[in-house]
Order: structure tokens, then sequence, then C-alpha cells
């Protein structure tokens, strides 16, 4: 088994010629097609930088250091640095869970939701409900809980700053989704079931976990 802190040392190296040959181009006299090629070159830096970001809170973790202690550092939760960088184990298998995210129009998706919900357009939104969310979600809920937003922080201004955070949970696709409101920031949160039907959607403040 290769030893995580020389593959540490490998993505490190790797990641700075990588981030040398940006600059250099970066400091190049650019032609139209040149852009391109720096997107790609910003992409392979990004890619390589989220694998040794992975590998140091793996090490931090075998360290001793807490989610917590992470989440402080990254300036997220405890809970989504978990999310994000965990590895949890399947209490029904006794193996690793998959955290892959298969659903690649979860966040667009939930956006489109959010605001027929928000906007009181039920019919565009019903057709995207599981069985039970068709059951409980009437009109009478939805009209209860966006008064109660509205008595927390005044009207819905609109989407607020930042993307929408897509995440696997367990058997769900989680997706939170910045909003502003005259008073206040929330989010969104929408969850899609393995058959990608909305199987839950709240209204939360930001730093709900």
């Amino acid at each position: 088994m290769v030893d995580s802190s020389q593959t540490l040392v490998a993505l490190g190296k790797l990641m700075a010629e990588q981030a040398s040959a940006l600059a250099r181009a970066l400091g190049s006299p650019l032609a139209s097609p040149a852009y391109l090629d720096l997107v790609h070159r910003a992409r392979e830096v990004d890619d390589l930088a989220e694998q040794v970001l992975k590998l140091c809170v793996q090490q931090s973790r075998d360290a001793g250091h807490t989610w917590q202690e992470l989440g402080d550092l990254l300036g997220v939760t405890r809970q989504a640095a978990f999310q994000r960088f965990g590895k949890p184990i399947d209490p029904r298998t006794g193996e690793p869970m998959d955290k892959t995210v298969r659903m690649a129009d979860a966040a667009e998706r939930a956006i489109a939701i959010t605001t027929a919900v928000l906007e009181g357009r039920m019919d565009d939104a019903r057709p995207s409900f599981n069985a039970q969310v068709l059951e409980a979600f009437t009109d009478e809920v939805r009209g209860d809980g966006l008064a109660t937003v509205t008595g927390l922080v005044g009207a819905f201004e609109g989407f607020g700053e930042g993307e929408p955070f897509v995440r696997r949970i367990g058997d769900h696709t989680v997706v939170d989704i910045p909003l502003r409101y005259e008073a206040g920031d929330m989010k969104a949160r929408v969850a899609f079931d393995t058959d990608e039907k909305v199987a839950g959607l709240f209204i939360l403040v930001p730093d709900a976990p």
C-alpha cells in the first residue's frame, strides 16, 4: 500500500509543476485560442489542489484532529466538513458508503423546484415529488411553512451568493441553495431519493447541519 504522506509529496510536486506552467502561460502574450489552454491548465491545478486537500484532511484526522477543528479552518460546519471529506461506514453492510453524486443535474433541478414552490407554482413542482411528499406537502403545509419563514426574516428577495452545495448522504442526493430574504439569509434544502424524486424540501437557517 502506498503511504499517504508519499502520495501527498508526489501530488504536491505535480501541483507545483502545473501551477508554474500556468503562471508562465499567464505571463505570455495571449492570442484568443490560448484562453482555452489557460482554462485547461487552471482546471488541472484545481483538480490537484482538491486531491491534496483531501489527503491533508485525512492526515489531520489520522493525527487526531476533530471535524470541528477542520470545519472551523475551512469555514464550514463540522457536519459539512464530514460530508465532504469523511469516509462513513454503512452500518447495514460494514462497507464504506458510496458518496458519488450520480445526478448530474441535481443543482439545476433543485433550483427549479424551489423556485416553483416559492412562487406558488405547485403544479410545476408536484411532478417531481415522490409519493410521500406528494401526500404530505399540501398547499396548507406550504403556506404555513412560508409564513413561518416570513415571520423570521421577512419577504423573499432572491437567491443568495454562492453555488448550490450538492452531496450524497446515505441513499439521497442533497442540495443546499442559498436564499436571500429581507432581514436575513436562509437556505433551501432539497433531497432526492434513488428514483431522483424529491424526498424532502425545507427552508433552513444557513448554518443548519
